[in-house]
């Protein structure tokens, strides 16, 4: 695509222009925000000032017309997120952040075809956050190929790839004014040490330090200082602040053959790469002793229940089961579907003191993701949601006749809700491909987005398919997101693998063995997912803080969740019947076709399983619950689960409950029966997910059904 670079001058913004190049994209502008006249700088939140007075040369030696704004702002909102979350939000009036918009709407207009910004941010949320703002009400892309890069090793790639900027900025401790001028290759050694010795960021992310770039691969010219002046703006022994103020600068032809080789960081961290192989071994033994397939169901469920489910402990709020009321009528397009579900869901909030915009997480189940489809239900989607909208799964699967869409959510009050919401292509893990987050933070909960593998930079899944590759990039992806959502990253509670083929499964399962995570986990056959993707991996991760009375103080401690799981093996037995799980002649075991009447007289026994992450402290029940059966829920199966010494004070704490079941099977019913002796008249949330095959972590048993519950204490 089209780009314009937004510049600063510095090192970032101008080797983001490199990466940029290498991915294809075209450079047709530059743009940049200056301090007013006579100022040599500002006290931005936002944008680097200093160095404005050679900003035309470094234009000019990219051969590109420069847009320059002054900036007339302040810093007026300066939270984590920057504008409403109520759909339709505009900026905040009066931020310096709106001085961009201006900026880069007058691009605009000089450049149409204009649809991508360049973005050197490396760190920092806020800039990303604000920039991200701009983009999307001028649907512009960001590029940000440095986001989340080690900075180490960015500033070694930056020196072998033939950046040349030089400090004229120095605010940190240990960097005084002998330093100014000095190019990264020669302060490299002393930002190290100064990183060891006082954790100095390696490339300035914490403003200790800012550069000017007087040449870079994408440079056409390079850049000369002919003229400099010291200027002292705080001295101090430790940490002075002083800048260089550019009196004079010229370009000069260069040499190609000086500038390195733009290194791309690989696709795959180690662990992943190995786990790629893991599952390309797994996947080539399955293909030398052949496989059956999934198969796609000819009888669907024809029943769900009428009305949305609702469970309320303290703050928290589950929804389960919102349907369209409009579906039974076929002319209705999905689009006012969405739109329905949306509007039940903000009644059924209000009447609870919550907004849209206190939602946390939502399940969304489509009939199909056809692409048409997908885009269908994501501008619908996206007409209730603003900046920060919630974490989402959003998946394919055989809905009861007459029902277009299903939705599930939670939502709390949180005043310390804190979104990641990236929307820049990057090689970190994929931007968002509709209106959601990659995780909400609503302690001591991280919902995480439902991952599949798109390769970041592109936004597009392996050509040719691969199961191999796609399986470590959700791996790789859901790691990072975590980590990125919580600075002190998490434990994963809960694992949801949806996936569109049955074969598949067993070297999901693999992964995960390879991998070691244990934890309450399940396999999910459904009909289709985002873009045509083989796999998306879903989990819910705890921080593993709690506050405890210690003495008469209360105090902040972390805890590591254990994984334990067992099975019950009833005496009893009970006939399948064909009718309540068979398309005519499938056998749910193998998928191959078989007779009725060998169905109908066979017998097998009940078996359960269950799965639990829990911490080991006191007053906290289980977090995460996974029970997986055969046949149909009975009362007998909530006797056996409420003889279970470890749940039994979870049923108290149980916010909601996702059930997914065969997909030609009424689970409804006989699921009620079950609910009544776990929880009285204090049920979860709940919603019947139909799906065609169900397995679990440590098995290869094939389930009839499965719920996996979440509780908060």
């Amino acid at each position: 695509m089209k780009y314009v670079a937004l510049l600063s001058g510095g090192k970032d913004s101008c080797y983001n222009l490199s990466h940029c190049n290498a991915n294809d994209h075209q450079l047709v502008a530059a743009a940049t925000l200056s301090p007013q006249s006579g100022k040599d700088e500002i006290d931005s939140y936002m944008y680097q000032t200093v160095g404005q007075d050679a900003i035309e040369f470094v234009a000019r030696a990219l051969e590109v017309p420069l847009y320059r704004q002054v900036i007339q702002g302040d810093a007026i909102e300066q939270n984590a997120e920057y504008g409403s979350r109520i759909a339709g939000g505009a900026g905040v009036l009066g931020d310096e952040t709106e001085d961009l918009y201006t900026l880069l709407k007058r691009v605009k207009v000089h450049h149409p075809d204009v649809q991508g910004v360049s973005v050197g941010a490396i760190l920092s949320n806020y800039q990303r956050v604000r920039v991200e703002h701009v983009c999307r009400r001028l649907s512009l892309t960001p590029l940000a190929y440095l986001w989340q890069r080690d900075q180490a090793e960015l500033l070694s790639e930056m020196i072998a790839a033939g950046v040349k900027s030089v400090l004229i900025k120095v605010a940190g401790i240990g960097l005084t004014v002998k330093h100014l001028g000095k190019t990264l290759n020669e302060m490299q050694d002393t930002l190290t040490r100064l990183n060891n010795l006082y954790g100095l960021h390696i490339c300035g992310e914490g403003g200790e330090y800012e550069t000017l770039t007087l040449d870079s691969p994408s440079f056409k010219h390079r850049i000369a200082l002919d003229g400099t002046e010291v200027v002292m703006h705080t001295d101090n022994d430790f940490a002075p602040v002083a800048y260089l103020r550019i009196k004079q600068a010229s370009l000069h032809p260069k040499e190609s053959s000086t500038d390195g080789k733009v290194e791309v960081p690989p696709l795959l961290d180690d662990r992943f790469g190995e786990l790629k192989n893991v599952v390309e071994t797994s996947v080539l033994e399955q293909y030398e002793k052949g496989s059956s397939g999934t198969y796609e169901p000819t009888n669907k469920l024809h029943h769900i229940p009428d009305h949305p489910s609702t469970h309320a402990i303290g703050s928290w709020l589950a929804v389960g089961n919102i349907h369209s009321n409009l579906s039974l009528r076929s002319e209705i397009p999905l689009e006012e579907q969405v739109r329905d579900c949306f509007i039940q869901l903000q009644g059924i909030l209000q009447s609870h003191d919550l907004r849209i915009e206190d939602v946390a997480n939502i399940t969304l189940l489509l009939p199909s993701l056809a692409p048409k489809i997908f885009a269908a239900a994501n501008k619908a989607y996206a007409e209730f949601f603003g900046v920060s909208p919630p974490s989402r799964a959003c998946v394919g699967v055989d809905l009861p006749e007459g029902v277009g869409v299903i939705l599930e959510c939670v939502a709390r009050k949180d005043n310390t809700r804190r979104a990641l919401h990236v929307q820049s292509l990057s090689y970190w893990a994929p931007a968002n491909i509709g209106p959601y987050s990659q995780a909400v933070t609503v302690e001591p909960y991280v919902f995480v987005s439902g991952q599949i593998g798109l390769l970041p930079a592109s936004l597009t899944l392996p050509s040719p398919s691969s199961l191999a590759l796609e399986t470590a990039l959700v791996f790789q992806h859901t790691d990072r997101v975590i980590r990125a959502a919580n600075t002190a990253g998490g434990h994963v509670l809960l694992s949801l693998y949806w996936l569109v083929d049955y074969a598949d499964t067993i070297h999901t399962r693999r992964a995960c063995e390879t991998f070691c995570e244990e934890t309450p986990t399940l396999f999910l056959v459904v009909a289709s997912l985002p873009r045509g993707a083989r796999i998306e991996k879903q989990v819910l991760v705890h921080t593993g803080k709690f506050t405890v009375l210690d003495e008469d103080t209360f105090i902040q401690v972390s805890h590591t969740p254990e994984f334990v799981s067992g099975d019950i093996h009833a005496e009893r037995t009970q006939i399948l019947h064909t009718a309540e799980f068979l398309s005519e002649d499938v056998d749910p075991e193998c998928g191959t076709k078989v007779s009725s009447e060998a169905i109908l007289n066979s017998t097998r026994p009940p078996i359960l399983n269950w799965q639990v992450s829990r911490f080991d402290v006191s007053g906290i029940s289980p977090q995460c619950v996974v029970i997986c059966a055969r046949g149909h829920p009975s009362r007998e199966d909530a006797i056996e689960l409420e003889k279970i010494p470890l749940l039994s004070a979870f049923w108290a704490t149980a916010l909601s409950a996702r059930l997914f079941h065969r997909v030609e099977a009424d689970f409804s019913p006989s699921w009620s029966s079950v609910s009544r002796v776990l929880f009285g008249d204090n049920m979860p949330a709940t919603t019947f997910i139909p799906c065609r095959y169900i397995g679990t972590w440590g098995s290869d048993e094939r389930w009839d059904w499965a719920v996996a519950f979440v509780g908060v204490s």
